[in-house]
């Protein structure tokens, strides 16, 4: 079974990384190689295509990700991308130590939510011991403690129409003169209600540190770090994203990333 699983996880890793990865900077900077022409674009998004449909035919729906335990843990969670938002929304809930933020679900539900951490906090939760994978080469494992995202969304009780979950964040990570572009990401509702999507608030068993996404952030544990979003305030379920952003589902993704990312 270990052997099935090292080769699987190599497969994977080799569909999406060999195809793109290597061509990627990684998540702090962007790549000017992925903006070359229509003919790159168009072998990472097959690459993606492939990635994605590899991982659903070797993995299955509800297959998890390789879990640790804590003498694997060797080191604090690795911060990467924007560690301290300068944002004065942000810097505004920090202060009072997130008492005033509120996590919104919205879109195509039935019941729109409006949750403190508080809440999510006394909702069932969920600890795991497992490894991110960052498209820049590193990886870190680490103790993840969250609310599992299906008991949000079946609260929230999703509409039939819905296929993606798009997640809102509060940092800005790109700043231009038509405007701040917020962080932003996407994952299909397969991925939403595995066992192992949290949203997390809490790692190494203390609370979830500014530099690693306070006060929420999602661990899909199945994909690279970059379709993890950090400083979390809004979940938006939706039928498509091709007017969202660059409609690639996205920010990375916008610029050039596969939007499934799976490993």
């Amino acid at each position: 079974m270990a052997k099935l699983e090292i080769s699987r996880r190599k497969f994977l890793t080799g569909a999406s990384l060999g195809a793109s990865g290597i061509m990627l900077s990684g998540c702090d900077a962007f790549d000017s190689q992925l903006s070359i022409g229509s003919g790159l674009r168009s072998f990472l998004e097959n690459a993606n295509g492939l990635t994605y449909r590899a991982q659903r035919l070797l993995a299955g729906r509800d297959a998890l990700a390789p879990e640790f335990t804590e003498a694997d843990i060797r080191q604090p969670q690795r911060p990467n991308g924007v560690t301290a938002p300068d944002d004065d929304v942000y810097k505004g809930l920090l202060a009072n130590n997130f008492a005033d933020w509120r996590l919104e679900v919205s879109g195509l539900v039935e019941k729109p939510l409006s949750l403190s951490r508080e809440q999510l906090m006394n909702m069932p939760s969920r600890t795991q011991i497992t490894r991110h994978d960052c498209v820049e080469g590193w990886s870190c494992i680490a103790k993840w403690t969250g609310t599992p995202l299906s008991l949000v969304l079946d609260q929230a009780v999703v509409k039939p129409q819905a296929r993606y979950v798009m997640f809102h964040c509060l940092d800005t990570i790109d700043r231009s003169l038509s405007g701040d572009i917020k962080y932003y990401g996407t994952i299909d509702l397969i991925d939403a209600r595995h066992p192992q999507t949290i949203l997390a608030y809490g790692v190494n068993g203390k609370p979830l540190p500014v530099e690693n996404g306070a006060p929420l952030r999602v661990r899909v544990e199945r994909q690279l770090g970059y379709k993890m979003p950090k400083y979390l305030y809004k979940i938006e379920l939706v039928d498509g994203f091709a007017n969202v952003g660059g409609g690639r589902g996205g920010y990375w993704e916008d610029n050039g990333y596969d939007w499934y990312g799976g490993i």
